[in-house]
């Protein structure tokens, strides 16, 4: 008898096909309880080296053994006569027919029910699926910026009232996948300015303009809105409505729903459902949100510390949360508050300024409210955004690889606040750009500018990076990207253009500071570079994950290791020192032994160390 048919007489084979399909059905099942557990990556991998290290000696023990009715004997000591191999490649067949079943019934399952298909059902109610993604990170989508209404009576809400029927209406048309909706950043900034409606189209990449205007006297409310082609200014569709302040809602919903059939998108009852599910629903909720809006911009741009000016929006908020339980817009705000007293408490180079109380009362309002926010998630994109946030800042990063992936893999406007910290510093800088792209398309006037300029830098497109910039200038008309500007022109090489865009802004930014030592650092000019570097630490309240990174890129090993294991004994040190690497772009700033917490946290995330390193500095041997 030859070799071959031995091993079909001795189920060699059925024993082998009938293992690889057991080891298939059991990492599918593991693979789905352990992402449910939020299970590091490498664990899965010890399931699938276990199954090929087992591999072998069921081959061997298929060919060595034999199940006979006493029990499982050597093969040589069976007699062939007696032998039972037929009744057992009967059986193994049998159970090789139920693997394949159940193999296609779990094909089907993923097919149609899998994560790769959104769910339908948001808290019970139906969500319309995001739209295809093209090249630029859009299907075939209208476009349409929704403009402040005009407040035409003088109330001292009413303004806040106007803005609040406004951006009910600009996130019930966002939830319409069919279009591109611009962002309320964006749309805001026209406020109150006399600018003809096709420049505002332009500067905002739209096709379609909403502008309205809102009067309130006593009970009685007047609205006018019209949807206007910006191409030609050809009004597509206008209407007024009288009503009393009560039907407030029911104007807001009918407007956005007459546009919304203006620009030929077929509504059902389920994406009628979600643009309701959208807003607040409540006149006096949206103008507290809309004062708390306000107060968050304010905070962000004009202030120092961003914790501590945002206090100011927060009984607004109270105010929201109260008459609209779990909005999860406010909530993000609240708890975006209590991220930044724990970043600044953690960044700051002097000693820790929360007491360790109001420090623990803090971690625990910014985990309450994100969790909050998760639970009442208006889409499943939201809620996977939320949750991201939550596991980065809290300290999780269990399957945190999956959570990058799935926030890149999205097509809508909102992005994490900190997915490009891991993203760009752990390899997925190409996958992100277009996730950049298509969050700057949405909001042209936002603060995406930097990050997608740096994103395409990192990516290794320094050409593109410099056309976005340019792009960001004259969208803006202020320098946005100065820094990743000069990153850019470092990582083509070309240090002369990289000299003289950092020295176009010498002022005592923390920006302009940051690259005059870069550009020092990588010109190997040690002295200069500490220069720079000196002035960067006579900045009031001078960040320490800049500082970290810059006396690496001096070549400080020690200094280097002597800030890093200080933050990581920090609480939310984590974030700094992730920050930290994402703003070198050198590499490994620190030895990962000296920084026992974060090294622990890379583990569960199953990312590697050391991070990219898109620049090599002559000055950090390490």
């Amino acid at each position: 008898m030859s070799l071959f048919e031995e091993l079909k007489r001795r189920n060699v084979f059925r024993v082998a096909i009938a293992y690889v399909l057991l080891g298939w059905a059991v990492l599918q099942g593991a693979d789905f309880l352990l992402d449910l557990a939020e299970a590091p990556g490498w664990v899965i991998k010890v399931f699938a080296i276990a199954g090929l290290v087992g591999f072998p000696f069921a081959i061997f023990f298929a060919w060595a053994f034999e199940l006979t009715p006493e029990g499982i004997k050597p093969e040589r000591e069976v007699n062939r006569v007696e032998s039972i191999t037929p009744q057992t490649r009967r059986r193994l067949d049998r159970l090789i027919i139920l693997f394949l079943v159940v193999a296609v019934g779990f094909l089907l399952v993923d097919r149609y029910f899998g994560p790769d298909r959104r769910s339908a059902d948001v808290e019970g109610e139906a969500v319309a699926a995001p739209a295809p993604a093209t090249e630029d990170g859009y299907a075939d989508r209208r476009s349409v910026a929704v403009l402040p209404f005009v407040a035409m009576s003088s109330g001292l809400d009413d303004g806040y009232f106007a803005d609040g029927l406004t951006e009910e209406i600009l996130n019930a048309l966002a939830q319409l996948p069919e279009l591109l909706v611009t962002a309320r950043t964006s749309a805001f900034q026209f406020k109150g300015q006399d600018v003809a409606v096709q420049d505002i189209a332009q500067r905002l990449g739209v096709d379609h303009i909403v502008e309205g205007s809102v009067r309130r006297a006593g009970d009685r409310l007047r609205v006018t809105a019209q949807l206007i082609r910006a191409a030609d200014g050809f009004h597509l569709w206008s209407n007024n409505y009288d009503a009393g302040s009560e039907d407030a809602i029911a104007v807001q919903e009918d407007i956005a729903e007459q546009i919304a059939l203006a620009l030929d998108v077929v509504l059902d009852e389920s994406r009628r459902a979600a643009m309701q599910r959208s807003g607040l629903r409540d006149p006096e909720a949206f103008i507290a949100f809309q004062r708390a809006q306000e107060l968050n911009m304010r905070a962000h741009q004009d202030s120092s510390s961003v914790g501590h000016s945002l206090a100011l929006a927060v009984p607004y908020l109270d105010q929201v949360l109260e008459r609209v339980a779990g909005y999860p817009p406010a909530l993000k705000i609240r708890a975006d508050q209590a991220a930044h007293l724990l970043w600044e408490d953690a960044n700051a180079l002097e000693s820790a300024r929360l007491p360790a109380a109001d420090r623990a009362a803090t971690e625990q309002r910014l985990r309450a409210d994100l969790e909050e926010a998760m639970r009442h998630a208006r889409s499943e994109d939201e809620r996977d955004n939320i949750a991201y946030d939550l596991a980065y800042l809290g300290g999780d990063w269990r399957g945190m690889r999956r959570r990058i992936e799935s926030a890149i893999a999205q097509t809508g406007c909102d992005v994490p606040a900190w997915l490009d910290t891991l993203a760009l510093a752990y390899g997925y800088a190409e996958l992100a750009v277009k996730r950049y792209q298509a969050a700057t398309d949405c909001d042209p006037l936002g603060d995406y500018w930097d990050t997608l300029v740096r994103t395409q830098a990192v990516a290794g497109d320094t050409d593109a990076a410099l056309a976005s910039a340019r792009r960001a200038r004259e969208t803006l008309g202020l320098d946005r990207a100065h820094f990743e500007v000069v990153f850019a022109h470092l990582r083509q090489g070309d240090f002369e253009r990289a000299e003289q865009t950092a020295q176009a802004q010498v002022d005592q930014s923390p920006n302009s500071l940051s690259s005059q030592v870069m550009v020092a650092a990588m010109q190997g000019n040690a002295e200069a570079a500490a220069g720079w570097l000196e002035a960067f630490r006579q900045l009031k309240n001078s960040a320490g994950h800049r500082l970290l990174a810059m006396v690496a890129w001096l070549g400080d090993h020690e200094a280097a290791n002597r800030l890093a294991a200080e933050f990581d004994a920090r609480p939310m040190g984590h974030v700094t020192l992730a920050t930290a690497i994402q703003f070198c772009l050198c590499g490994a700033p620190w030895d990962l032994e000296v920084t026992p917490v974060f090294a622990g946290k890379l583990r569960e995330a199953g990312l590697e160390w050391p991070p990219v390193e898109p620049l090599k500095f002559p000055l950090k041997d390490w």
